[in-house]
């Protein structure tokens, strides 16, 4: 993300840390030690100073917008002389493959959850409307899952509209990374929440503009709020290197598990491999269809290479 001197005449103005901490104002810490040890990341740990000087303020600025947003809603359906129920507030997560958005999208959700005009919370990853391993072979584009192309986006914005219809049980498909593919017999329920996180890599990308003038939504466009996690390249490559060598002693130990292949490999020959997979594969996606989202994001949360949030840039409005 462009530094504070290339921002000032940008559209986000940019808060370090400690200015941004003293927007908490005097919303209450509830969250406990062992809840933060629960939402922490494989290799991201959460601590009480980063929950207290970068989440608690952005829960008080989601709160504020979930107010104000109930709000326009009640005034304009007053307006159309409708009693139309709630509507969802949508919060989009986007990011790179290990920069942490599935870490930011869990401690904001127990935030959330506990303001009390909206209590009901719920969190979905787009890594369910993933063409299933099958159809992405029969396409041909097995090696660029998590590309724009490998998810069944039609599914995913007929998923968003009802939500945002406020449709009272709306199913998603569920993703196993263990099994590296679409569960069939696997549903995620969401059911009319007042809040919905929806963390994925390509939740910010833009559709192509039709040539007739019809409409075409983009998934943002369900969104009420937006977040992109950012970090350098460089730094997230080591974060998925990081991350491939926990898993390779853990996870992919199971002889059940796509990856088990690589449980064998020794530690040189591993690295080497999640350093190939990371370059052939994520850093592409990430420079061609990730980073080129950035500024369409309300909020862009810079990530140092110990993982601290070192600066947050807020859209003006």
């Amino acid at each position: 993300m462009p530094n504070r001197e290339d921002l000032q005449f940008s559209p986000y103005r940019v808060f370090q840390r400690e200015e941004w901490a003293r927007l908490r104002a005097d919303t209450p810490m509830t969250l406990k030690e062992s809840e933060l040890e629960q939402l922490s990341g494989l290799i991201e740990e959460l601590s009480v100073d980063e929950v207290e000087t970068i989440y608690l303020p952005m829960s008080r600025l989601l709160n504020l917008y979930v107010a104000a947003a109930q709000q326009l809603h009640s005034v304009t359906s007053k307006f159309l002389g409708r009693t139309d129920g709630k509507v969802p507030f949508i919060i989009g997560v986007g990011g790179s493959v290990a920069v942490g958005k599935s870490t930011t999208a869990r401690v904001l959700k127990a935030l959330l959850a506990r303001w009390p005009d909206h209590p009901r919370v719920d969190q979905i990853t787009t890594d369910g409307f993933l063409w299933p391993n099958a159809e992405l072979e029969r396409r041909q584009i097995m090696d660029r899952k998590g590309f724009p192309e490998s998810f069944d986006t039609a599914r995913l914005l007929n998923f968003l509209a009802s939500v945002k219809s406020g449709v009272k049980r709306v199913e998603a498909p569920v993703y196993s990374h263990f099994h590296y593919d679409i569960l069939p017999d696997q549903k995620v329920v969401v059911e009319n929440p007042d809040i919905l996180i929806v963390e994925g890599l390509n939740v910010l990308q833009p559709a192509r503009m039709p040539r007739d003038g019809q409409a075409i939504p983009f998934v943002s466009d369900f969104f009420d709020f937006s977040i992109y996690l950012d970090a350098e390249p460089e730094v997230i490559g080591e974060w998925y290197v990081a991350r491939f060598m926990r898993l390779r002693t853990t996870a992919f130990r199971d002889p059940a598990a796509y990856f088990h292949q690589y449980a064998s490999l020794s530690p040189d020959a591993a690295v080497a491999r999640a350093r190939d997979i990371w370059r052939s594969i994520n850093l592409r996606n990430l420079e061609e269809n990730i980073i080129p989202t950035r500024q369409r994001a309300r909020l862009i949360l810079r990530k140092a290479a110990d993982h601290h949030i070192e600066s947050v840039a807020l859209r003006k409005l």
